[in-house]
Order: structure tokens, then C-alpha cells, then sequence
């Protein structure tokens, strides 16, 4: 049977790759995500995936492979990228995240009003990875369920 890991979607420049990073404990360089990305504890997906409607079929895909699925949404531009009722598409646990939350304050409202269209309840985390906001509960949220 294959490992189940945690896949993480958003907008391209959402934070998907830093948090992918910080989620496997690695510290090295960041890149452009070109392609689907296996590592240890996650799948990262480039975020032309999710701008383009047509590529949803890729999404659903991948999440067989999935224990969770990640969406984010970007504190600091709001750009409502996903359909209404996105998550639904998925059979494993779906949940919201908030990126770079110690900027831009006044889009956190529309950051859940995006969550909640895209069929997402809460609790939503709200996270910064450099600034190691919220890193460590959802960390324990997604590793604590998975023993």
C-alpha cells in the first residue's frame, strides 16, 4: 500500500512550497514548483493546477494518494482563484489554511469568506512560516491524526 501524505494546493506565490518544506523539517533552498512534488510527508502541486479549471482532473487524481488535503489561501493578496464548492471534489479530509497571516490583517475576513465558498468548514489555520506563526498547531493537527 502507498503512503498517504498531505497534499497541498493553492495559488501560484501562496507559500505552498515553504510550508510543504517546513512540514517535512527541510531547510534548503526554495524553488519553482514545475511539476507534482512526492516528499517525505507531502505533495506539492504547482499552483497552475489550481488556476486553471481544466486540470482540476489532476487534482482529484493525486488525492487518492492523499491523507489530507490542504487549501490555501494568501493573507496578503486575496485572489479567489478556486470554484465554488472546490472541496467537495475530494473523498479525504479537507482543510483551510491561511498563509503569511502577519501581513495584510485587514484580508482575514475575506481570506474565510473564500474558505467557506470553497466548501471548507472550520477551524481554519492561520499561519506565517518564517515568522513560525501557527506552524506548530497544524503540524500537531495533521501528525497526531495520522497514529
Amino acid at each position: 500500500m502507498r503512503k498517504k501524505r498531505i497534499m497541498v494546493i493553492g495559488p501560484t506565490n501562496c507559500g505552498k512550497t515553504t510550508l510543504v518544506n517546513a512540514l517535512n523539517d527541510y531547510n534548503g533552498p526554495l524553488r519553482k514548483t514545475q511539476d507534482i512534488i512526492y516528499g517525505k510527508n507531502t505533495i506539492d502541486v504547482p499552483g497552475s493546477y489550481v488556476e486553471n479549471t481544466w486540470m482540476y482532473k489532476h487534482l482529484i487524481a493525486t488525492a487518492q494518494d492523499a491523507s489530507h488535503i490542504l487549501i490555501l489561501v494568501d493573507q496578503s493578496k486575496c485572489v479567489d482563484v478556486y470554484s465554488p464548492g472546490f472541496a467537495k471534489a475530494f473523498k479525504c479530509p479537507v482543510i483551510g489554511v491561511i498563509t503569511k497571516v502577519d501581513l495584510m490583517a485587514e484580508n482575514e475576513d475575506l481570506c474565510i469568506q473564500q474558505l467557506k465558498k470553497i466548501g471548507i468548514s472550520e477551524p481554519y489555520y492561520k499561519i506565517s512560516v518564517p515568522s513560525e506563526i501557527g506552524i506548530k498547531t497544524l503540524k500537531e493537527h495533521l501528525f497526531l491524526k495520522e497514529k
